[in-house]
Parts: structure tokens; sequence; C-alpha cells
């Protein structure tokens, strides 16, 4: 690693934690730890290279907070219009990321422990979106929420829509249901900007990615796949400071 231009970017989700680490402008690698137990006092063996931190969760943000060369990205420094206070950091450089590599109007759909989608027009104003529970979360809640469902799984290939069994059925009912307001949403979208590009990111984002083309292969021209969109919107903050 090249210290005189490396540094790590952090952000924090809701059940991982996400790295990336940096020379200058190129993105060097990527990768997922659980959540810390104690305090980060280095990264990959350096504690004096700079750490961007974005975070949703204030818990884990105070076990960073003693890492020396730490410099935590807010909400104000994202350079997208009307974006309201409470906006997830992660949502925010997501949309940032998809817009300056992809290029604006876009919509970014963030497929992880929540499924968000977060539009920006072509004038980077913020144009709305949406929150409901990720697909693991729905099959965690139905079991542990009812006496005698199981907790299921997500299938790797879209399910069939009349289930013959229990456990079919629940990956049905969520699988189908997920992806028919989330197809709802593309239309609407489209029908406002149709030339615009839609990013999926998130852990669970190649599977809806492949169920959306599946289900609509009319939407191959607008649809991209990108795990990286947070640190491409954190890029794009760092390289400007």
């Amino acid at each position: 690693m090249n210290k005189s231009s490396a540094w790590f970017g952090l952000i924090i989700g809701n059940t991982r934690l996400h790295w990336a680490a940096f020379a200058g402008g190129e993105l060097e690698k990527t990768w997922h730890t659980p959540h810390l137990t104690t305090v980060l006092s280095q990264v990959e063996g350096y504690s004096d290279v700079p750490l961007y931190l974005a975070s949703v969760v204030p818990s884990q943000t105070l076990l960073c907070r003693n890492y020396p060369h730490l410099q935590e990205i807010e909400l104000a420094q994202i350079p997208l219009n009307q974006l309201y206070p409470t906006l997830g950091i992660d949502r925010a450089l997501a949309a940032l990321g998809t817009g300056e590599v992809y290029g604006f109007p876009g919509l970014t759909i963030d497929v992880g422990t929540a499924l968000t989608l977060t539009g920006i027009d072509s004038r980077r104003n913020f144009s709305g979106g949406a929150i409901l529970p990720g697909f693991r979360l729905q099959f965690q809640a139905l079991s542990s929420q009812t006496a005698a469902l199981p907790e299921g799984s997500l299938p790797q290939e879209l399910p069939s829509l009349w289930a013959d069994t229990t456990p079919t059925a629940i990956e049905s009912g969520i699988v189908h249901t997920i992806l028919a307001g989330v197809h709802y949403y593309i239309t609407d979208w489209l029908g406002r900007f149709p030339d615009a590009v839609i990013l999926l990111t998130g852990g669970d984002s190649l599977i809806l990615f492949n169920y959306l083309l599946q289900l609509s292969p009319n939407f191959s021209d607008h649809l991209r796949q990108d795990d990286r969109l947070s640190f491409w919107g954190m890029r794009s903050i760092v390289l400007s400071l």
C-alpha cells in the first residue's frame, strides 16, 4: 500500500461493516466484517492511514472514534439537493455514487437488511423514495412472530407463484410481493424519466437483479448491479476535500 495516497472507507450498516481500501481515486479492494465488539484502533494493520466513516449505527460509531485519523462524513457534505435531515447517510452516498458513475437521473435500490429506494432527478434533486423490510428480515420476522411457520430462506431462482408447500408458499409470498412492489416503483420512475439508470446494490441485490430480469426482460436496458455504489459516493466526497 502506498501510504502517501492511501485511505480507508468504512460504511457501518445495520448488520455488517463494509470496508474499502483506496489509493487516491483507485479502489483496491472491498471486504465485509461483523459489527465491532471492541474499540477500533487499526485497520488492516495500519493506524496512520485516514479512515472515512459513514454510519447508521450510533453505538458502532462510538467504537470507531478513538481511531487516530478518523473523519466522519455527514449528510451536509453530500452534493445532492433537497435531502431531508434524517435521510440515512448510506442511502445518500449510494445515490450519489449512482449519479457520479452512471449519471443522473438515477434510482438506487439498496437490497440489504432494509430495502430502500432513492430517486435523484437530473438536477441532483432528491425526488423521494421508500423503505421496507428486506428479504431476509421478512423471512426472520415471519418465523419469529408465528408459532408454527419455519423461517425459510431466500431462493436463488425465482420461485413459483402458486406454491404447494408451506416453505415454498413463504418463499412465494415474500419474493413475489417484494418483486411486485419494486416493479411498480421502477415502472413509475421510468414513466417520469424514460432514459434513467436504475442501480441495485447491497447484499441481496444480485438476486433481486436476476429476479427482475426474469420478470421483466424489458428492464435490461436500464438495470445495473453494483455493490460499490456507496464507496463511489464516498470517493467523490473524499476527493473533493
